[in-house]
């Protein structure tokens, strides 16, 4: 038996473009005799849907579909998913379901047992848990169809507090006792830059567990935050990855089963890399996508940033230029009298580096007659950040400005140690219409600058080498507010992602009244967070929808 695997980039709700993918990839397999083609989770309608599945039309309109999807499957099989109606009085109004077609009918339908629901997951907001087990019969083979989290029952955990094993129940083991040949797996499992490893795992235990191999198929590319990253992959019952599709675009394999006993692949490109080059690759590439993807799944064309000569706008309009192409690019130079000669030097010249057009607004005179305009206001007031915060706004105007006039959708440039701990001015520099580093802290946001720069120089060595400052008062450093950004950083990602107590942080030999200061500020600016653009996720704990928190809570 031939199967295809076909990686697609669905956009969510955009069902003309999805089953016009999903045909073409069907005629694709045909016309290289495949038995059986496999798509993503949710490939009908695109994942995540969200509330889109409260609305009764965009249920039928998933079903009409699949119903064209249908008629095309005459010699070949088709694995695609979608949500279904639960026909039961009781329980949620939907399953996420995988429908297995044949002979132009639907032959067999499987809902998904595992429901996530943590993080960015929120499935039991909208699906039923499947309590039914069966098999699809195909040419002489018996399948087991999951559904992405279906395997997923006996993951790991990333903090002591939570429970070992999420689920009660694996649904591979009521599977198994149904004497399956091999598993498929549709996905939909976004991409951090932990999940490939633990990803891998999990398919290799389940593998091994159940003495069965697993074809493995995830969607790619961008929704919003939330970034696929591919690698759908064919493992055998021993553990062993035997073929792997490419990460961050597009991909299309067949596979006879007849080789599931040939040795393992070899490792890509990516993964011959050392590993501090490769984890910064993969959110090189997961960034550009991520980009890329909105502009087009937004039907926008062209961005716009404050280039300030400082290493977040250059890494972010780097990897804006490789997203949608220099000639879509255009930025603002805005210096004050706190500018160094320096930094206007090194933004002019990576802007000339990468080709793109470039204006030059000085805000002095701007900043003078706001501060002359609120002389009054402000006689017995000292200078302190509202002066500072005056310029940051200055500059977010004047971006708006040039985005509502030519079109430009405003990158926001801010990292997460910045967004962590509230270095930032709202309707300032906190301006923009997608985040594009505020998943990146600052320490790596150094490292995809200096892997930009792997082969040829593009941002200006001083943008990298200088200490990092808002210019926003003479002389202003970073460090004069924030510890280094070494030990900000690795603070943050314990309280973050790793949900450590200030106790359990200290414990690892950080200074207490540091972290607590740390945390005491990260607490206090959930607020701002609750205002910023939407955040490219490339962690396993990114701000925005993967972590809520109060924001009037005392704690």
């Amino acid at each position: 038996m031939k199967i295809a695997l076909a990686q697609l980039n669905y956009h969510i709700g955009n069902f003309e473009l999805n089953t016009k993918l999903i045909i073409e990839a069907i005629e694709k397999a045909k016309l290289q005799k495949a038995d059986i083609v496999i798509f993503s989770e949710l490939s009908v309608c695109g994942y995540p849907p969200q509330d889109l599945l409260e609305q009764k039309e965009f249920i039928f309109d998933c079903k009409k579909s699949a119903d064209k999807i249908v008629e095309v499957c005459d010699e070949i099989a088709a694995v695609i998913g979608l949500p279904t109606i639960n026909e039961s009085p009781k329980g949620k109004k939907l399953f996420n379901s995988a429908y297995f077609i044949y002979d132009k009918k639907i032959q067999t339908i499987h809902h998904k047992t595992l429901l996530p629901t943590y993080d960015i997951f929120d499935e039991y907001r909208y699906f039923e848990s499947n309590t039914d087990f069966a098999l699809a019969n195909y040419k002489n083979q018996k399948i087991a169809i999951t559904i992405c989290e279906d395997l997923w029952h006996d993951q790991p955990v990333e903090n002591s507090f939570a429970k070992n094993k999420l689920y009660r129940d694996s649904p591979l083991e009521r599977l198994k006792k149904l004497n399956p040949d091999f598993v498929i797996n549709i996905s939909a499992s976004p991409f951090s830059y932990t999940q490939e490893e633990v990803r891998k795992n999990v398919l290799a235990d389940n593998a091994k567990k159940y003495n069965l191999p697993i074809f493995y198929v995830n969607q790619v590319g961008a929704q919003t935050e939330l970034i696929f990253d591919g690698g759908s992959q064919i493992v055998n019952s021993e553990g062993n990855s035997i073929k792997s599709l490419k990460y961050f675009e597009e991909d299309f394999l067949i596979f006879d089963l007849d080789e599931l006993e040939l040795p393992a692949s070899e490792k890509s490109e990516l993964n011959m890399q050392k590993p501090e080059i490769q984890y910064i690759a993969k959110i090189h590439d997961a960034l550009v996508l991520g980009i890329k993807d909105y502009f087009a799944k937004m039907n926008f064309k062209s961005a716009t940033l404050g280039l300030s000569g400082g290493i977040d706008s250059a890494v972010t309009l780097v990897l804006a230029v490789k997203a949608l192409g220099k000639e879509n690019l255009r930025v603002l130079l805005m210096p004050s009298k706190y500018s160094s000669d320096h930094s206007i030097k090194d933004a002019i010249d990576l802007a000339k580096n990468l080709g793109i057009k470039y204006d030059v607004i000085n805000i002095e005179e701007i900043v003078s007659k706001f501060e002359l305009s609120l002389n009054e206001l402000f006689k017995e007031c000292e200078s302190d950040l509202t002066e500072e915060n005056i310029q940051a706004r200055i500059r977010g105007t004047l971006l708006m400005a040039l985005s509502n006039k030519f079109g430009n959708i405003l990158l926001n440039t801010s990292n997460k140690s910045e967004a962590a701990v509230g270095y930032g001015t709202l309707y300032g520099d906190m301006n923009g219409g997608l985040s594009v580093l505020g998943d990146v802290y600052k320490t790596d946001v150094f490292r995809l600058a200096e892997f930009i720069n792997i082969e040829n120089e593009i941002i200006p060595i001083n943008t990298i080498e200088k200490p990092p400052s808002a210019e926003l008062r003479p002389d202003q450093k970073d460090s004069d507010s924030l510890p280094d950004y070494d030990i900000l950083d690795d603070v943050l990602y314990n309280y973050i992602e790793m949900k450590k107590s200030y106790k359990e942080i200290i414990e690892q030999g950080f200074d207490s009244d540091l972290v607590k200061r740390i945390i005491k500020m990260v607490n206090n600016n959930e607020y701002k967070r609750f205002q910023t653009p939407p955040i490219l996720r490339i962690s396993s704990k990114a701000f925005g929808m993967g972590r809520r928190m109060p924001l009037v809570a005392m704690y």
